[in-house]
Formats: structure tokens, sequence, C-alpha cells
């Protein structure tokens, strides 16, 4: 019956047929054509139905006809042409375009005679060859051929039919051909081709030989049987062995033996067998070769043999039963079996051998014992040894045994020995227990191993190792076995283990063979046996009795095939070690016997599995290649789940690069990467290849991380790779790291780090890559910057810290971006990095949690920048720190875990900064421990929050206050027992300074005239909310957070004003709780979602919008929104939304708003308040200033803040040392700070008020004073104080292009040099002993509270912080009160020193009373016109700036601040009271029309009269002196002073003076000199004068007594004095020339 698949073939073969029709090939296949030459399709069919007749129908169904057709008449062009008693074959990889046809594998094809042994022996050879064998066809043809071998045809069978058996029954030149088709691995390689071709031609040609000689053969042993009783034999031969030859031979020409050689051989007197020729049958036919000194060939195999084996041909016995050395090629690939028959001479010598090669045929193994010849008498005789009756219990069961014994080993075995082999296997019987029975070869080829073994502990794996214990042992190069297994408890195993021939065997002793059987017994030991056993070894009776109860039955198969029990036990006991706490083990171990580069490494692991994914990149990270993995999943009797992991590593390098301690380094490094100690990178492959420790690739790591933030242009993994290939260098840089800043290393003193040093630059010297020379160096430079760092230092545990903190002197970084602070703390852990910037000892500033984990440096040195303008202010200087928390969860999943992680990584953060510094304890410095220190004594640490920090305060000052730092909630500002800024509304009401100044110089009062806002933020946020509170005249027009955009587009002021303050104190609003019935027509609140937002007319008015815009996307309308046309831009929010035109938005480094940022040159609103970091870009702001607009910057505006909390840090120092005295409790000391909320927050914004006023002024000079800063700004270039590119500071082209178009610089330009003109002055003060100055007590005084002032007064005189105090107050005042380049000035015209002009300066504005001038005009704020306030606040500063040169020209240096002002203020204000009495002339008329100017200005009469007197006040500086130096009353020298200024029109040349130009310095250099020596002049004349007269007389009658008394000296000096007067221009020559005309009255009178 046929099935599919045997329907399937027949079709198949019907296409192949078909396939022949269209092809030329097919009319040559000798099966038949039609009349028209054409092949038979029927015919062909036929053939191919024959030719894959027995071919399984699988093994053709998914071939291509055209490759069926192709492959059997490949086979018949193989056929053509076969000469009788040849075989044809070819081996060839068949392809399309070569052959026509294609076979997936290379193909072999036979064409011989038909015979037996054929297939087997053709594929045995293949396999021998290692060729696999996939496909074998075998089709045998009757064929007829000529006498050439030429085929004439091929004969039709019946399809499926036999071939004909008989040879009558086929014509006379016909026989029977086989075709063998076999395909095997696909090999192209044409030698392997041609060496397949010639190997399978001698075995067919063995095969040829062996079947034609099967005859004579078998003849040869029946004749040989039937003539050895004839044959002469030995007298002591025994008579039976010759009858047992004979009926041996017989029995095997009975079809026992398949006879494939036979020979005769000759025994020579050297013990060598020779060859007779012409004896040689079947694969023996071909006779050896002769050797020239030979007569005959001698036998090579047996020649190969030891003497003593050799010598055996001579023993007295007729057969020799045996193994051959080699394996047959016909049949079976087994050894061939050795029948030889000795040939005896007359004397019983042995003269000769007959020899049958061949294999037992399956008949003769499957006969019983009891009718094989030979073997029969050896069972008779083993029989009667044992003494046991052939039917008794014991008789039949050895009897069996025998039975079942190799038939081999029974020919071969003497019966001696045989009987006490199977005598001990029936003693055996049943036991559970292996024996070794070890028999030798008496050729000595071979040793003979039986085995007997429990069945159960028979595996493929028991064999190999008995295999491999056998081959050890006895030296086996090959070894053969055969298994036999029933349903006894025992398998015996047969091992042939063969031995190099010509090897002399060693007699084995009992003991040997003890030995090896006690070796086969461990190896064959049950895995669960020699677990119990180790178990109770390793932990004794009762503890292995509990751990094999839970772990006997965890282990699975696969971990036994792999583990010896001892390793089991080994692996247990780390699994036993495993709790809560600890969770995994490791091991790192070398395997017996492996390689140098071969380790292998475990994970232990209780509960979850372990993931390989992650585990595999960890390694992979240390350097090691995984080749493989095995994991173990062990269930224990108690159902806990247990993991063992076991990988198989390569170590590049091998044991040379593997120190005594790189198991424990390996296992520590990767113990820390896997619980995220370390991070899984390149550093940690330094474990190995550099041979440090885990903790010392921190480090680098650590430093790697921090270049990459300094802007290191090179990749992390070109530094991983750079360290990897120069480990000597890397291991020196660790070592001068630890030489430098580990304590234990401190005895060792400079000389071992300079030894280092020394070493590092010899091994920098010799790297090749200049690239790595840049790296290895930059890791060397911060090396050697390092200061301080906690590696060294214990944690609470005692262990180390989980993260680095390492203090840097940037200063010591070249390569650094600028601006470069004073000191630099780097952070660095797997959880989290920052960085803190501190541009000064005392200096402060908040933390942000950044996202900008690539580049946060970047941010918070943008950030300290404005910082540092903002700290002007405050006591501390600029500050700013930063971190990234890298292991946050999705916010979006779980906020509170998201929440947690960051403020863990703020706790570390904060722990790390303090980890490095210094405490104060009882007012002395206590350094941090195990750290040290490379600079000096560094106390002031303080911070304060930021973008993400605003509520962390409480949790800094917890971490501070468990580390006893003594500043304790001090340290961060803004606490539960701090000022709320947002309650205060201090930064925003700080900003709306800068608001209130911008819209009072345009004429309008933000507090009383309604105007109109757009803004960023909504109302819940500090900065936005409170700043939209802080006027009721705002008309919030629009605003946009990230939420929504609130378009009002005609608020009305009131309505909005409530509702935004409902909002306000609304918790968590936002624009979409406003009240949409308050909106204006048109108004309304949008989502930033939306995808488009309708505009009406109103919003398109409100906004600006073209008329025909219909609508917006939200990204549109908020541009839209930032360059609306109405008063006022507020910044309330986060991010920057304009920028310079030149600039991109790649520039500006906030991706997140480029949608909607906007240029500075299409702002419209008039005023933008930067409340919130970072609105605009500097860039930005300076363009909009260029354009019109009135700004000044983010650190200008928003400083309340910093000031807040720098007034709370400091005040919080004072009262703390209060609490730990016990002078104060903590609950007091908070009541108290909370009284003084509202007074902090005023003097804060004096500071907001007064820089405003600074700017003001400067702003109102601008054009005037711009070469003055040009100058000043190279001097801080030329000092390294300042990079104008940096800050945006116009070059000196731009200056000049500012001077052609009338302008000067911005307000956002001259905010940053009002920022570093104090922040310069600061730092060169603090190194003076003006600070301690005790004049300057009152300003110490006057920065604190009222309450503080009054009831601790001598706290504040004590204050750790008082210098720094001191000087900021001072600073402040000074460069508000002078402008920028005031001291830079000073400096050029006098060469004073800064601490000299500072004095001066300070005694200047006390001795005139300046602060009682600049509260007045404070006090007309939206009064009178701003320009108006400006003036008058610039002509008191020209007034202190004359009093301060005359005081460093005239007074002793350095001042005596209290003295001077004592000596000079009274007598001052004495004259300056009494200037409308005193003044003449033109400086009455000046005096005069200044006061009408202000007066009608709408200056109060006191104040205008003040400052009228401004110009003729300075003066009186002379006049006190003159009046001290003479005796005189100071009003009678004024008198006379202004008299005669008037009689000289002295006051009309010093207007000439003031009007020289200051183009540049030297111009200004030489009018002011001339200036003083014109005052100095007319105050040495005014002396002279009052030398003259008495004490009644009035000035005129002084200057008519001293007239007379020079008057001809008088009269040329009036002369030229009336000539200049009278000239069209006035310059240095003329007014040169009337200055010494003046001295010239002093050297007559002298």
């Amino acid at each position: 019956m046929q099935t599919k698949l045997d329907e399937a073939k027949a079709e198949l073969l019907e296409r192949a047929a078909r396939v022949a029709e269209n092809s030329p090939a097919g009319g040559k296949l000798p099966t038949g054509t039609t009349d028209k030459g054409m092949p038979d399709r029927d015919t062909v069919l036929e053939f191919l139905q024959r030719y894959y007749l027995h071919t399984a129908p699988e093994d053709l169904t998914d071939r291509d006809p055209v490759d069926i057709f192709g492959a059997a008449y490949s086979h018949y062009r193989l056929a053509e042409s076969r000469p009788q008693g040849t075989a044809n074959v070819r081996v060839h990889t068949p392809t399309v375009e070569e052959n026509g046809w294609t076979c997936s594998h290379s193909v072999v094809e036979v064409v011989t005679d038909d015979m037996p042994f054929l297939v087997d022996s053709v594929t045995n050879e293949l396999t021998r060859q290692g060729r696999g064998i996939h496909v074998v066809i075998h089709p045998q043809f009757v064929v007829r051929r000529d006498v050439t071998g030429k085929l004439i045809e091929v004969l039709t069978t019946p399809a499926g039919g036999d071939l004909p058996q008989d040879a009558h029954d086929l014509p006379h030149d016909a026989h029977v051909e086989s075709w063998i088709h076999v395909e095997i691995d696909r090999e192209t390689d044409r030698g392997d081709l041609k060496q397949i071709t010639t190997d399978l031609l001698r075995i067919l040609s063995d095969v040829r030989e062996a079947v034609e000689d099967w005859g004579k053969m078998r003849q040869a042993a029946t004749a040989l049987a039937e003539a050895l009783p004839g044959e002469p034999v030995p007298a002591d031969l025994p008579a039976p062995q010759v009858e047992e030859a004979r009926e041996l031979l017989r029995w095997l020409a009975d079809d026992h033996f398949t006879f494939l050689g036979y020979r005769e051989y000759q025994l020579r007197e050297d013990d060598s067998l020779a060859a007779v020729p012409g004896t040689g049958l079947g694969i023996l036919r071909s006779d050896p070769h002769h050797a020239s000194d030979e007569g005959h060939p001698v036998s090579p195999s047996f020649g190969r043999l030891p003497a003593d084996a050799r010598a055996k041909a001579r023993e007295h016995k007729v057969l020799v039963l045996t193994k051959a050395n080699s394996r047959a090629t016909v049949h079976r690939p087994s050894y061939l079996d050795y029948i030889g028959v000795k040939k005896f001479d007359a004397d019983g010598n042995v003269v000769g051998e007959r020899r049958f090669l061949g294999l037992f045929s399956s008949a003769a193994y499957t006969e019983s014992v009891r009718r094989v010849p030979v073997i029969r008498r050896k069972v008779e005789e083993v029989l009667e040894r044992a003494g046991f009756s052939p039917h008794s219990h014991d008789g039949r069961d050895l009897l069996q045994i025998l039975e079942t014994y190799p038939r081999d080993e029974l020919f071969q075995t003497p019966a001696a020995e045989l009987q006490s082999i199977v005598t001990s296997v029936l003693y055996l019987q049943e036991r559970r227990r292996l024996r070794l029975y070890l028999r030798q070869d008496e050729y000595g080829r071979y040793y003979s191993a039986l085995v007997y073994l429990p069945r159960d502990r028979y595996t493929t794996g028991v064999r190999l190792r008995i295999i491999d214990i056998l081959k050890e042992e006895l030296g086996g190069i090959s070894v053969d076995f055969t298994a036999w297994n029933t349903e006894s408890v025992l398998s015996r195993l047969h091992f042939v283990v063969r031995v190099p021939q010509g090897t002399e065997l060693p007699e084995l002793s009992d003991a040997d063979k003890e030995r090896i059987e006690a070796r086969l017994v461990e190896a064959a030991r049950s895995w669960a046996d020699g677990f119990a056993e180790a178990l109770n070894a390793e932990f004794g009776e009762e503890r292995a009795a509990e751990l094999l109860r839970r772990y006997a039955g965890a282990f699975t198969e696969g971990y036994k095939a792999d583990h010896p029990p001892r390793g089991a036990v080994a692996d247990l006991a780390r699994l036993e070690e495993l709790g809560e706490e600890r969770d995994f083990a490791l091991s790192l171990y070398e395997p017996v016997g492996a390689g140098a580069e071969e380790r292998r490494f475990k994970i232990y692991r209780k509960g979850e599995a372990v993931s390989l994914s992650a585990v595999l990149p960890v390694l992979q990270r240390l350097g090691v290649e995984v080749v493989d993995e095995r994991p173990y999943e062990l269930r224990c009797a108690d159902r806990s789940v247990a993991w063992i992991y076991d990988f198989g590593l390569r170590m590049p390098g091998g044991a040379d690069r593997l120190g005594d301690d790189a198991r424990e380094r390996f296992q520590d490094a990767f113990a820390a990467a896997w619980t995220g100690k370390a991070e899984n990178d390149g550093f940690n492959a330094l474990v190995l290849s550099a041979g440090l420790t885990w903790r010392q690739a921190v480090v680098l790591r650590a430093y790697a991380k921090y270049l990459r933030q300094a802007g290191s242009t090179f990749s992390q993994d070109y530094m991983e790779d750079t360290l990897r290939h120069n480990v000597h260098t890397t291991r020196l840089l660790v070592s001068l790291f630890e030489a430098r800043m580990s304590p234990d290393r401190q005895r060792a003193g400079y000389e071992l780090v300079d030894a280092l040093l020394e070493e590092v630059d010899a091994a920098l010297d010799q790297v090749a890559s200049l690239d790595e020379d840049r790296i290895l160096r930059s890791f060397l430079t911060v090396i050697k910057a390092t200061l301080r760092t906690n590696f060294f230092q214990e944690a609470s545990g005692g262990a180390p810290h989980d993260y680095v903190s390492m203090k840097f002197d940037p200063q010591a970084i070249p390569d650094l971006p600028a601006p470069r602070p004073a000191f630099e703390i780097w952070v660095y852990s797997p959880r989290v990095e920052g960085v803190h910037l501190r541009f000064g000892k005392v200096a402060r500033g908040g933390l942000r949690w950044s996202d900008r984990r690539e580049d946060f440096r970047t941010e918070i040195l943008g950030l300290v920048k404005a910082q540092m303008v903002k700290n002007t202010v405050i006591v501390p200087v600029g500050a700013k720190g930063g971190f990234v928390a890298k292991q946050l969860p999705d916010p979006n999943a779980d906020r509170d875990a998201w929440m947690a992680e960051g403020i863990a990584s703020y706790r570390t953060f904060i722990s790390a900064l303090l980890d490095i510094t210094d405490n104060m304890v009882a007012g002395e410095v206590v350094h941090p421990t195990d750290v040290v220190r490379h600079d000096e004594d560094d106390t002031y640490l303080v911070v304060a929050a930021d973008k993400g920090t605003a509520k962390f305060s409480d949790i800094a000052n917890e971490v501070a206050e468990s580390y006893n730092f003594w500043l304790g909630d001090a340290f961060a500002s803004g606490g539960s027992a701090g000022y709320d800024h947002k309650g205060m509304g201090i930064t925003a009401r700080g900003a709306w300074e800068s608001v209130k100044r911008h819209f009072r110089e345009l004429g309008v009062d933000t507090q009383s005239q309604d105007f109109t806002v757009v803004g960023i933020g909504d109302m819940s946020g500090d900065v936005f909310g409170n700043g939209m509170l802080l006027s009721e005249h705002i008309r919030l027009v629009a605003a946009f957070d990230h939420r929504h955009i609130f378009i009002d587009p005609n608020p009305d002021a009131a309505v909005s004003y409530a509702e935004r303050r409902r909002l306000f104190e609304l918790p968590r609003s936002s624009w979409e709780d406003y009240d949409t019935e308050l909106l204006s027509a048109g108004g309304g609140i949008f989502p930033r979602s939306a995808k488009s937002i309708p505009l009406n007319s109103q919003i398109r008015e409100a906004l600006g919008i073209e008329p025909g815009v219909t609508k917006m996307t939200p990204a549109d309308l908020m541009k839209t929104i930032l360059t609306a046309p109405v008063d006022l831009l507020w910044n309330g929010g986060i991010g920057t939304y304009v920028k310079a035109s030149a600039e991109s938005n790649a520039d500006v480094g906030d991706k997140g708003n480029d949608a909607i940022r906007v240029d500075g040159k299409d702002l419209r609103v008039s005023v933008v308040g930067e409340g919130g970091n970072l609105g605009m870009t500097q860039l930005g702001r300076i363009e909009f200033a260029l354009h019109g607009g009135r700004l000044n910057t983010d650190a200008i505006d928003n400083s309340a803040g910093v000031d807040t909390s720098d007034h709370e840090v400091n005040i919080k120092i004072l009262l703390n040392g209060l609490v730990k005295d016990g002078d104060m409790t903590v609950k007091q000391r908070n009541k108290l700070l909370a009284e003084m909320t509202d007074e902090v927050g005023r003097l804060v914004l004096r500071n907001n008020y007064a820089q405003n006023t600074a700017i003001a002024n400067a702003l109102a000079q601008s054009k005037d004073m711009v070469h003055a800063q040009q100058r000043f700004l190279k001097h801080l270039v030329r000092e390294g104080l300042l990079d104008r590119a940096l800050e945006f500071l116009p070059t000196d082209r731009q200056i000049r292009e500012r001077l052609a178009s009338g302008q000067g610089l911005t307000g956002p330009e001259t905010a940053v040099l009002l920022a570093y003109t104090k922040i310069t002055v600061a730092e060169e003060l603090l190194l003076t002993s003006l600070p301690d100055d005790p004049y300057l007590k009152v300003l110490l005084h006057a920065y604190f509270p009222t309450a503080l002032r009054e009831q601790f007064p001598d706290r504040i005189d004590t204050h750790p912080l008082r210098r720094e105090i001191t000087t900021t107050v001072l600073v402040n005042d000074t460069v508000n009160t002078g402008g920028t380049t005031y001291l830079h000035r000073m400096r050029e015209e006098t060469g004073a020193s800064l601490e000299e002009i500072v004095r001066a300066q300070t005694a200047a504005r006390a001795i005139f009373r300046s602060s009682v001038v600049w509260d007045g005009v404070e006090a007309l704020d939206n009064t009178v016109d701003a320009d108006v306030q400006t003036r008058i606040r610039l002509h008191s500063r020209r007034l202190v700036e004359r009093g301060t040169r005359w005081l460093l020209n005239n007074r002793p240096q350095p001042l005596e601040l209290a003295e001077t002002v004592e000596f000079f203020a009274e007598r001052v204000e004495q004259v300056w009271a009494q200037l409308p009495k005193l003044l003449r002339g033109a400086d009455l008329d000046w005096y005069q029309r200044i006061y009408d100017e202000l007066s009608g200005a709408g200056v109060p009469d006191e104040l205008a009269t003040r400052v009228a007197g401004f110009s003729s006040a300075f003066p009186t500086l002379d006049i006190v002196s003159v009046a001290d130096r003479t005796g005189k009353d100071p009003l009678d020298v004024a008198e006379v002073y202004y008299d005669l200024g008037d009689r000289l029109r002295i006051t009309q040349l010093m207007d000439r003076i003031i009007e020289l130009p200051r183009a540049d310095r030297w111009q200004s250099m030489a009018r002011a000199a001339i200036r003083e020596d014109l005052y100095a002049a007319h105050a040495a004349v005014a002396a002279d004068v009052l030398a003259v007269g008495n004490g009644s007389s009035t000035p005129q009658q002084r200057f008519e007594l001293w007239e007379r008394k020079n008057a001809a000296l008088l009269g040329r000096a009036r002369t030229t004095l009336e000539e200049i007067h009278g000239s069209d221009t006035f310059d240095l020559a003329n007014l040169s020339v009337a200055m010494r005309t003046m001295r010239t009255l002093l050297r007559s009178h002298a």
C-alpha cells in the first residue's frame, strides 16, 4: 500500500523524466528513444525508478526535478566506460553553473561490479575520514558492455522487481553492477576531493580482492584442516590441539568467519616472519615489497612486536588466536581477527605460519560456547577447575557468565586466567560494587579490561572517566569499548586499550590493578554517595544529616555531571553563609588542569534568580571573556530555592597579569559593580590589567568624570582605553594619589611624592600617542590639584564611604573653563555626582538639583557667575553647587520614590561636602578625620536652596547637625526655623525695586498708575505670584507657565488683582483655577497641550497680532506674548526665553524652550523685570537695552533672596552662640528671628534700591565715562580678574562703535562691571587692616536688625564674620556712591593704595554728610523727576570724589578715620551752613541758579539749599585746614576765601578747567592736577590775605592791604589772567599759564 510520501516520490520521478524530454542528455540514456530520436519518457522514467528504487521518499521530495534527473544522469555518465575488473569513482560538488544541476552536499559516485560488502565498506571509509553522510542511493543495474568496457545498454527490469540471480538468465555480455551515490558534507577543496577518490579506490580494491578470493581462502582453511594430521608436530604438543585446530578451521569455513586475507609465512632465525611469495589471497594478495638484503619480505606487523612477543612464534602450540593491529577496510571497521596455524619441521620446531585475517561472523558471536571449538574446551576446563557441575546452580550461573562473556576474550584468554575471572564474577553476582579484570595481550599490543559496575551508575560520563583513567594508567593511545546490560544490577563494560606499537608492556602487579580499580571505583561512585560522604567529612554526622535532608535532591543532574561531590559541599557551604544581610557570595577559582588564561567564577544566590544579561556586562567590563555559563537551580526540601551560576572565563594575559591577591580583588570588584557600589564601565578592567583594587579604580573614575564635566574633549571610553594601555603609568598615578592624600602615607614625607612625580614624568615621556599623553597628563594635573579627599575616611560602620569627595585648587587646573573658582569640591558616586564652586573662603550660594547629567558643571558655572553679582551685596562671595541623581525612578510611575531618591542623593552630596570641611569647636578649628589637607583652614561652608531643592534646607541642616557642624541650622538658610522667602515675598520685592526704578525713570509710578504686564509663571510660584501682587495697578494681559496660557486682553486692575491674590493663597493653584467670569472680553485660559488656540479680535489687539491671524499653536502664541506691546515683561519662571539675534538656540543650552524663545530686539515692552534666573541670555539683555529697553540683570534683580539668606545665616551664627552658651533657648531664638522678619526685609531691600541707584547713576554718565570704563576693563583683564568675552562685555572696537552712535555701556553691562568692582575691591580690602578700624563698627552694627544691636552689641563685635560683614557693607557703600570706575580712577590719578582711597572716601562721605542728601533724594521718589534725583546724586558724588582726592593729597596716610572725621565734619558743616552769606559773585550766582532749578523741580527747600552749595562746599576742606594752621576761625577764613575767589575771578578760571576734555587717562589726570593746583593756590593766597590786617578787618580791608603790598605783581597777574579770560578757547596751554601766574603771587609773598 502506497503512502502519500510514496505518491509524492512517484510524481517527482515523473516530473524528472519530463525534464529529460527537453534535455539533450535524455537521448543519450541507453534506455530507448522515440522514432524521431527523442528520448522515450517511459523508458527514462523506468531508469529513474530503478535508480531511486530503494531511496526513502523523504530524501527526495524536497528536491527539484532537474536535480533528481541530474544526479541520475551524472551517475550514468560515470558508468559510460568501465574496463572489466575496475571501479569508477568520482567525488565532486555539482553546481548549476558547471553541471546544470546542483546538490546541497558533495556527491560520491561509484560504479563497480556488484559484490558483497560494497556499501558498508564505502560508508565505513567515509565515516573514518569524518565525512558526514546524508543520503545513500544504491541502485543495481544489469548492463551490457563491450570488451573495452563501454556501456552498451542498461537492461530493463520489472519496476520494483528483483534482479536475475542466475547468470544463465542474462545475455552473454551482460552482468550486474552496483551504482553507489553517497552525499557527504559539502567540500570544495579539490585536493580533498581527490584524496577521497584515491581512498575509495583503495577500499574498493580491497573489497574486490576479498570477494574474488573468498572461495580460495575458505578452501585453504578446509584443506589445511584436512592436512594437519599428516604434518609433523612437536613431541610435547598435546594431541588434542591438532584436532582442536582442525575443528576450528572447519567451523570457521562453515560461515562463522568472513575471510578477508590469507598468507603463509616462514619463521626466520631472528624470530621474524617472512611472507612466502605467491601465497597471498584477498587483502593479502599482493606480496610485500622486498628489501635489498632479504630473500623474503618480513611481516611488518610482526616485526613491530617486542622481542619477547616475537619469541612466542616458536612456542609449541598449533593455534594463534588474537587480534591484528589494523582495522578491517572491508565489511566492518573492526580490528581484524587473526587466526594463525603454525607449521613445524620434522624436529618439531616452528618453521612457519598459515595466517587467516578476517572477521568473526555474527553467528560466531551468538552460537553457544559449548559448540565453538577451542572455547568449548576452555569452558569445560573452567567448570572443572571451579569444581561445579554443569547442572548445578552455580555451574549454570557460571556457564551463563561464559555465554555472555566477550567472545574474543574467550578465544584469547588462557583457561586458568579465564577461570579466575569468571569465578570472581560469579561471586560478585548482584553486589553493587565495581570490579576490574585486566588482561594483557600476550603479544603486548593492548590491554583488555572488563569492568563490572552497578547498572544505575553506568552513564556516558562514567564511561568517559573510566576510559580516561585506563588510558592514563596503561599508557593507551586509543580505547574501544562494548557494553552489556541486562536485568542484572550490574553492567559489564569491555575496554580494549591499545598502546603504541613496539611498546613493552610492564607486568602489572596486584597493587597496580588494585590502584586502578580504586580509581575506577571513585570515578563510578554514585554522586549522591560521594556527596553524603563529603558532607560527613566536612560538617560532622549531625550537621551533615541535617544538610543532607535539605539538599539531597536539590542538585540537578547537570550540576552533578559538572561538579564532584566535594565541590558540591564547598558550594553548599557558601550557600549556607548567605542570609538577609548577605544574599549572594562569589568564588573565582582555577579548575584543575586549567590553562594559564582559564578561570571559573561562581555566583551563589538564594531566592530570586540572577539575570544573566545583567551579570555578563559586569564580567566583560572587568576585562574577562565569558566563554560559557552554567546556571544551576537548587530546589531544596524546605521549598527554598538557591542558585549557583558557574561562568567560564578567559583572562587575557593569563597568570602573568594576576597577582597573589587577584582573586580577592576580582571578587570585590564584581561585588561592588553588582551591588551598585561601583559603576559598571571600563575602569573596572583596571582591577586585572593594572592590579588595582576596585576602590582605586573608583578614584580614577571619579577624576575622569570630573574631567568630562570640566570640558575634556576626550570620551570616557578613550580615557579608559588609555589607562589600560599604560598600566605602569596608571599604577603610578594611583600611587601618587595615595602618597599625597592617604593619612597612612604621610610619614614618608614629600620625598615619596617627589620620587613618584619624577617617575610619572619619566613614564609620560615614553607614551607614544599625543592624545594618550594629554589624557594621562590631565589625570596627573587634577591629582596634583587635589587639596583634600574623604576617600580614606571610614563611615559610621567602619567601611569606606560609598561616595568620594575631592577638593580642588582650580587655579592649578589650567584647562578649566573660565571663570575658575577659588575652591571646588567634586562629589562622585554611582548614585550621585555633584560639584560645588566657591569663589572665596567665605562664599555662599544655592545647591541645584540638576537634570543636565552630561554637563551640569557647565550649568552651575553659568549660575555662579550670576551668583557672584548677586553676592556683591552680601558678606559671602559667590558660590554655587549642583548635583545629579543618577538612579532616579520614573516620576510618572512613582513620584514619591522619585522624590525619595532625590533627597537621598542630596543628603549624600551634603555629607560629601562636610566630610572634607573644617569645623569650629569652642572657637578652635577642628580638622576632619583621616583627611590630608594641602590648604589652609577652611571652615565656612553654607548652602541655600535652588531649583529642585527649595524645601530641602531642613534636610541640609539635619545633616550638618549630625556632623556637629559649627553653623548648626545656619548651614542652610530658609529652613523651618529660618526666613520663608515666599512668605516674605523677598525675591520678588527685590526685583520690584528694579521695576519701580525703571518706570520711575519713564515717569510712571507703578504704585499709583496702571500699567500693562505680560509674564512667565503662575500665581502659585514664589517670584511670579508675589511679584504680581506688589502693585494694585498691574494690568496682567497675558502669562504662561509649563501648563497653561493665560490671556486677559483688557483687564480691570482691581478685579484682576483680587483674583490673583485668591489664586496665590489657594494651595497648588494653576491658571486653570482663575475665575474666567472675571476675564475681560475675549480672554481665556488655554492648555499648552492644545493643537492650536483660536484668536479673537481682543487678543489680537492686546498682543499686537496681525488682523488676519485666526489661530496659533501654543508655542507661537507664547512667543507672541513675549513680544507683546505692553509696558512690563515680568519673568518669574524657570528657563531662558530671550536671546540675542546673533545667538542660536544651541548656544543658549535650554532645549526645552527652543520653540518659544525670542530675540531681544523683538521685545516690545519698555521694561523687563527678572525675578527668575537665566530668563534671558546676557547678549539678549544687551540687545534689548541697545534697542531702548530698560533692564538690569537677573543677578541684580533677584539678589534679595540671597541677601535675606545671608542675613539669616549671620544672625543665626550670632544667636546660636547664645544658645550654646545657655543664654537663650532655641525656642526664644526662633521667636526673635520671626520678630525681626520685617526689618530684615527692609535691610535687604535697601541693598536692592542702592544697587539700582548705582546703575542709574552710571547710565546717566554712560557716554562720558566710557573711556574710564574701558581703562578699568583692560586693568581687570590684565590682572587676570576678568574675561570680557566670557562676561559679554564690549570689545574696544564695539566701544568705539558705541561712542560713534552716542551710546555707552548698557544697563546689563554696567551691572556686570558693578559686580566685578565690588568683588575685586572686597577681596583686596579683606587683606588690609581697614575692616578692623573701630570707626567702621557702625557699619557692622548697621548690618543687623535693631533688636540685636540693642540687646547683643558685644556679640556683634565678636561675630566670627565681623571683618567680612564690615567689608561687605563698606564696599557696597563705597561703590554704590562712588561708581564702578571711581576707585580705579583714583588709583590712576593719585597712585594711592585701595585701602587709602577707601579710607579717604569714607571720611569724605562722613564729612560732607552725603548720606543725608542721598536719603533725602530717595524720599523724593515719584515726587520729582528721576533725572533730577540722579543729577543730585551725581553732584553729591563729585563732591565726595573731590574731597577724597583732597584728603589723599593733603592728609597723612593712611587716614585715621575717626580722627579725620572728627576734625573736619563739624567745621565743614559750620561753614556750609553760612554759604549763602559767604558766597560772592559767580559763586553766588551759581548757588542761586542751582537752588532755583531744584526748587522749581519740586525739591524741598532744605535739600535744595544743601545741594546748591555742593560746588562751593568742597573748598571748606582747605578753609578748615587754613583755619587750623593760622589759628583763625573757619568762618573768618571762609569770608576771605570766597571774597578772594570773586575778586581774582578764580571761580571762572575753575569753570574753564572743568571744561577741559577727558578723552583719555592723561587728559583726565592733567585736568585734575591743574584743578587741584588752583584750589591749593586759592587756599594759599587766602592764607596770605588773612595774614594782613587785624582781627576786626573785613575781607575787603584785608584784600586791599594785601593788594597794596603786592600791587606791581598783582597788576601783571591781573593783566595775564584777564587776557586768558578773554580767550575764545581754553586749553591746557593757556590754563597752565594761568596757574603759573597764580603761583607767582605765592612766590612773591614768600
